[in-house]
């Protein structure tokens, strides 16, 4: 492929770092990344990726973009310790989503995952863009200022710092890509710039969660993974997955200030009244493998760079310094692989326009992802905000799809090509899903209605939970 530049930089090693590296290589002739923190060459937490520690979820579109741009990387996972689940057996896992226990019989071909904490994944992300010839991890540099023509039209370079020698670094680029996340200074270079910054959409979560990796023996636990949202009432809920290893990663949060303490009894307790109990029963006899860690995220934000009417030439943002999402929905890794595709779109029609052309087309995996994780999370009462109008309407609705999923695995797997961005939104709106979500109510009460019983629904019918 002819390449469009000479050099693009990206500012930050992160998984929408790495993957905006990936695509930029195609058609730069070097590409330079540029990392706050030491890279390690093994599987390892850092610094700049503390929610890395927690609970992470690379859902089945994001795995077949990261198989797409890197091909036989979901072997090597599984190889090197990954557990992949391909959703034939529903019995394999305990999902409790908008106040419904799916269904734990049959299959739903769509369900399926690849579990790895979140430094193994990247690792290996990291090996193979190391492995690109053209591309440079240059770790241990912190980022200065960026550098622009006189009149702030266009932005050409980057100034940096070595941490360990604090000599100066002058890196001249066609295109800067800020993959920098939440704390991104994107829009105070831009006001530096005499541009404004980007209106933001916020949804006010006061979210804590706290992560123990453990390690269950095996046969313990039938289950691969259990995922236990908030409810109106009990904003707290959990997670946990089976991870390389023969470890598992136990998280439990509280939304709107409510907040676990940072120690395994604790973190059990915190869930004793929501969490099934065979799992607490498990954990609290698993072997705890090394310290708890916590991590706090006060907001989902969506700086808005798609409706800004002005913008530097040679200047992109990526992945969470664009949107930062309620991690407890997993939908972050995804949405940054689904962003890399829409660059890699975008530059093979060069670099007219470039800014708003991607961040148009980034923006409907983004949109996608916000209606999922911020509608449910707006229909809490602990949650700040009121839902519109159009929100209420599409949550009744999901909740009848739901309902309908609590007994039949056709409705789960059209549920989860939709939360895993397989599918758009308006999957859920075809005729079948919809006669299915009208007949939910009624269907439930006969399948659960015992013989000569009084039609009552199931305990687990009752539970209240938001999408996981």
């Amino acid at each position: 492929m002819a390449k469009i530049g000479n050099h693009a930089v990206v500012l930050g090693a992160s998984m929408a770092g790495l993957l905006a590296a990936r695509s930029l290589s195609e058609f730069f002739e070097t590409v330079t990344v540029v990392e706050r923190d030491p890279l390690p060459t093994c599987p390892a937490a850092r610094r700049g990726v503390p929610q890395g520690r927690h609970l992470h979820g690379l859902l089945p579109r994001g795995a077949h973009v990261l198989e797409e741009l890197f091909p036989g990387i979901l072997d090597q996972l599984v190889e090197d310790g990954a557990h992949y689940v391909d959703g034939r057996d529903l019995s394999q896992v305990h999902y409790e989503a908008g106040g419904h226990v799916l269904v734990r019989a049959g299959s739903a071909p769509s369900f399926t995952a690849f579990l790895a904490t979140r430094p193994f994944l990247e690792e290996h992300v990291r090996a193979r863009v190391r492995g690109i010839a053209n591309v440079t991890l240059l770790d241990d540099h912190d980022v200065v200022e960026l550098i622009a023509t006189s009149d702030w039209h266009r932005v050409t370079g980057v100034q940096a710092v070595n941490r360990r020698t604090r000599d100066d670094v002058r890196l001249s680029a066609d295109l800067v890509v800020d993959a920098t996340g939440r704390g991104s200074r994107a829009p105070m270079w831009l006001n530096a710039f005499g541009y404004e910054s980007p209106r933001e959409d916020h949804v006010v979560v006061q979210l804590t969660y706290v992560s123990q990796l453990l390690r269950i023996p095996p046969g313990v636990l039938h289950e691969w993974g259990f995922v236990v949202g908030a409810v109106p009432g009990r904003p707290r809920g959990l997670g946990i997955l089976r991870s390389e290893n023969d470890t598992s990663i136990l998280t439990v949060f509280g939304i709107a200030g409510h907040e676990p303490h940072p120690d395994l009894i604790s973190m059990c307790e915190f869930v004793e009244d929501c969490a099934p109990p065979h799992l607490l029963a498990a954990v609290r006899a698993a072997e705890p493998i090394g310290e708890t860690t916590r991590h706090r995220q006060p907001s989902s934000r969506w700086r808005r760079y798609d409706k800004m009417r002005r913008f530097p030439e040679g200047l992109l943002v990526i992945g969470d310094a664009i949107c930062s999402f309620n991690p407890i929905y997993g939908q972050g890794m995804t949405v940054a692989a689904l962003e890399a595709l829409a660059l890699r779109r975008c530059l093979s029609n060069g670099t007219r326009d470039l800014a708003q052309r991607f961040f148009r087309l980034a923006a409907i995996p983004i949109r996608q992802a916000w209606e999922l994780s911020a509608n449910p999370d707006l229909s809490l009462p602990e949650i700040e905000g009121t839902p519109t109008l159009l929100t209420r309407l599409l949550n009744v609705y999901v909740d009848r799809v739901l309902t309908a999923a609590e007994y039949d695995p056709v409705a789960v797997d059209h549920f989860l090509r939709v939360t895993s961005f397989i599918d758009p939104a308006t999957r859920l709106l075809r005729p079948d899903m919809m006669w299915r979500a009208a007949l939910a109510k009624q269907r439930r009460r006969r399948i659960h209605q015992p013989p000569g019983g009084n039609g009552m629904p199931s305990p687990a019918s009752t539970l209240r939970s938001s999408v996981g």
